[in-house]
This record gives C-alpha cells, sequence and structure tokens, in this order.
C-alpha cells in the first residue's frame, strides 16, 4: 500500500488511508501533489506540470487522513483550518489549483462528473431566506471587524468583482472602471432616483452621485456596514443626496427610476427569487432602468460547497442564469442586455489574496490563526471556482418597457469613459 501501513495498524486506519489514497489518486493526475502521512512516509499523486505543483503538503494524524476522506469538500478546509494539514509556505492557494485545475469545468473532464451530486439533496435547506434568517446570513460575513476588510479591500472598500480592461491594472483602477460600467448601463439622467440594493460600504452609491449628480438610496441589513457608509457620506458632504437605510429589499416602498444592485443576489435564495424581481419590477417606475451584478453558473444549477456554506455564507448560492431568467420572465420585465464576466473575479480574488497575505500578522492579531487560515481557504477556493469551475459574473440589465433603453448598445462605452474622467478629477 503505498502510505506504508504496517501489519499492526487497525483496520479502520487502514480502510481510512486507502480511502484517501484512492481519492487522491483519480483526483490529481495532472501536476504534482506529494503528501507525508502521519507515519512520516511521502506519496506522489500525478505528473509534472509546467505550471501546476510540485504541491508538498503533510497530514500531521490520522484523524486528520479520517476527516478528508470522509467528506473532502468539507473535511479539507476544516483540516487546514485546525492545522490538522499543512503546506508547503502556508500556501493554500498552490494547493487549492491543483486540484481546482484537476477537477475544471470541462466538457472532458470526467474527474469532475458527479463529486458534488450528494450535496444537492442540502440545497433546498440552505436557500430559505426568510427576512430574519437573511439578517443573520449577512450579518454571519459582514459585519466582521471593519479592520479586516481595510488590509486587503481597496480604499473605496469595493466587495464585489472587479473589471479588469487591462490584467495587469491595480485593484484599485479595476474597482472604480466596474462602478464606471455599471453606472453607464443604468443610463443615468439628472434629478433621477437610485435604489442601490445591498450598498455595502456606500462606495457605489456615492460613485453614482458623483458622475451624474443622482440621488441615491442604499439598503442594507448589516449594522457595520451602514454605519461607514453613512459616516462617508457625511465626511464628503452628500448626505442630502446620497443616504443609507437598515431595511430588507423587500421592505422599500419607494419607486425609482433606477435600481442598481452588485454582489447582493446571491444572498436571496433560490426560494426568493421570485419576490426580488417582482420588487425590482414594483420598485421601477415605468420608464426605470435596473442593473443586477452577481455571481452566476455557467455549469447549470447547483448547490453552494459545505465549507463555504458552514463557514462564510450561509444561505448564500451563486445561480445559473437558467435560474435566474425564468423568474425575470414572470416579473414581465425586459432583458435588455446581459453581459458575461468569466475571470475577472478570479484576477480580483487573487488580489484580495495576496494583500492578506501580507498582512497575515495584523489579521491573526484581530482574530487569532485559525481564523487566518479560514480566510485564506476562502479566498483562494472561490478565486479557483472563477478560474477552473464553472463560476463566473453575469450583470443583468433589466426594464418595464422595451424602449427604455436606446437600441444599441454605443451609449454604454461612451458613457463608461466619461464618468471614468469623472471619478479621477
Amino acid at each position: 500500500m503505498k502510505w506504508g501501513l504496517g501489519e499492526t495498524d487497525l483496520l479502520g486506519t487502514q480502510k481510512t488511508m486507502w480511502l484517501l489514497d484512492n481519492f487522491l489518486s483519480k483526483i490529481i493526475t495532472q501536476g504534482q501533489l506529494n503528501v507525508t502521512a502521519p507515519n512520516g512516509n511521502v506519496t506522489s499523486y500525478g505528473s509534472a506540470h509546467e505550471r501546476y505543483g510540485p504541491v508538498n503538503i503533510t497530514i500531521k494524524d490520522k484523524a486528520t487522513a479520517n476527516r478528508i476522506s470522509r467528506n473532502p469538500a468539507l473535511g479539507a478546509g476544516e483540516a487546514f483550518m485546525d492545522g490538522g494539514l499543512t503546506i508547503e509556505d502556508d500556501n493554500i492557494m498552490a494547493l487549492l489549483e491543483l486540484i481546482a485545475f484537476n477537477m475544471r469545468w470541462d466538457y472532458d473532464n470526467t474527474t469532475r462528473v458527479g463529486l458534488w451530486k450528494s450535496q444537492r439533496i442540502l440545497s433546498k435547506i440552505q436557500q430559505v431566506n426568510d427576512a430574519v434568517r437573511s439578517r443573520k446570513n449577512v450579518a454571519h460575513h459582514y459585519d466582521l471587524n471593519d479592520r479586516l476588510y481595510d488590509l486587503f479591500l481597496d480604499a473605496d472598500r469595493q466587495y464585489s468583482c472587479a473589471y479588469f480592461t487591462d490584467e495587469d491594472n491595480s485593484l484599485s483602477q479595476a474597482q472604480t472602471d466596474k462602478m464606471a460600467h455599471i453606472a453607464a448601463k443604468l443610463d443615468l439622467k439628472p434629478g433621477h432616483k437610485v435604489l442601490d440594493i445591498g450598498c455595502g460600504w456606500g462606495g457605489m452609491a456615492m460613485f453614482i452621485h458623483k458622475v451624474s449628480g443622482a440621488d441615491v438610496t442604499g439598503v442594507t441589513l448589516s449594522e457595520e456596514q451602514l454605519k461607514v457608509a453613512r459616516q462617508r457620506a457625511a465626511d464628503a458632504g452628500v448626505s442630502d443626496h446620497v443616504r443609507f437605510e437598515l431595511i430588507d429589499y423587500r421592505h422599500v416602498q419607494e419607486t425609482f427610476d433606477r435600481i442598481v444592485s452588485v454582489g447582493m443576489f446571491e444572498h436571496v435564495g433560490r426560494p426568493n427569487f421570485q419576490a426580488y424581481f417582482d420588487t425590482v419590477r414594483d420598485r421601477l417606475k415605468p420608464d426605470g432602468v435596473a442593473l443586477v451584478h452577481t455571481i452566476a453558473r455557467a455549469d447549470g444549477p447547483g448547490v453552494t460547497d459545505p465549507w463555504t456554506q458552514k463557514y462564510i455564507f450561509p444561505g448564500g448560492y451563486a445561480p445559473a442564469l437558467s435560474e435566474i431568467l425564468p423568474h425575470v420572465e414572470k416579473s414581465w420585465l425586459w432583458a435588455t442586455d446581459i453581459e458575461i464576466l468569466r475571470v475577472h473575479y478570479g484576477h480580483t480574488l487573487v488580489h484580495w489574496y495576496n494583500s492578506c497575505r501580507e498582512k497575515r500578522s495584523e489579521i491573526e492579531a484581530i482574530y487569532d490563526a485559525r481564523f487566518y487560515r479560514m480566510w485564506m481557504f476562502y479566498l483562494a477556493a472561490a478565486a479557483n471556482a472563477f478560474f477552473h469551475d464553472g463560476h463566473m459574473n453575469a450583470q443583468i440589465q433589466l426594464t418595464r418597457r422595451r424602449d427604455a433603453l436606446p437600441i444599441t448598445r454605443d451609449y454604454i462605452a461612451a458613457t463608461e469613459k466619461e464618468y471614468r474622467k469623472k471619478a479621477a478629477s
């Protein structure tokens, strides 16, 4: 046996190590993974690759091997968090890149097929997001210590997919370009009232007012984000034009010329998709325009992996377009433009990951080493979901009337260029 188990080992231990060995043998075929077992033996999986590997990991004890072999999707992340699984230079990105590349979403990659079928049973339970649960789920992630986000986000605190017009652009430039790209699609006019659903720390709302002069109302369920957003508006002297409220989007009563929602739809939950788009329709004026920017799936309906569901985004789910568009249709909304951003979020997450590695001691001082490893696992796993798995971002432009926008897309590029200049001034 590859793991070098002696005759004195218990049958249960032999079975555990065999299961793990069998799993890794099937998964790792391209790129090299070297695993040091609890008994000190080293086993190599896969083959040399110009980009991926070799990656050297150590499984410190039999309990860790058992945890990973029984539920790799959950167990590996927990083992890394708890220190039972260690990686050379603590570079979890290298390990997850290697695994994600081998499990990549490609038509001819049979290794990937069926791996997550057992999780689909949980999907309906995960997606029950009533107003009370939504607020708890948001608080779980977004009410973390403000200092954490300051350590890895850009100065504007954009915690969503950036837009890289050039892959070598800085994160700050890519986030500004993202806001200009989105704002341009809203076709803003003087005097417009804009609703920002899931406004974060207020950056998008502040940007829209700056480049267009529109009045913006941002709504959030995060008390920490609300405090920061309101303070930013006050500091900029725009509180009369940019205001923020702690309220569920379903409880908003006003109507608006424009609605924008960036990085929030992932938290709606499938049972609430119809209510979401019905709300967008009802809150839009007849000639209104909405822009929904969301993580989505190219690989069809799925389920949030158990580790992310447990530790990062309880209740979160990135839907396929096939799950979104039927609800758009039932809401009597026009999908006037759909753009797919394929790897932009991957590049964004790499920036965040590298910043967190540089700020390790500061993050551990705020929380602890286990939290740091959890956060790094999250960022690395998410990045590889966009580079190798079926994840993407979708920007869906919606209207109530078919003639609410120009009949070609030319206005978007022209306005985007104008907004970038205004943002830089």
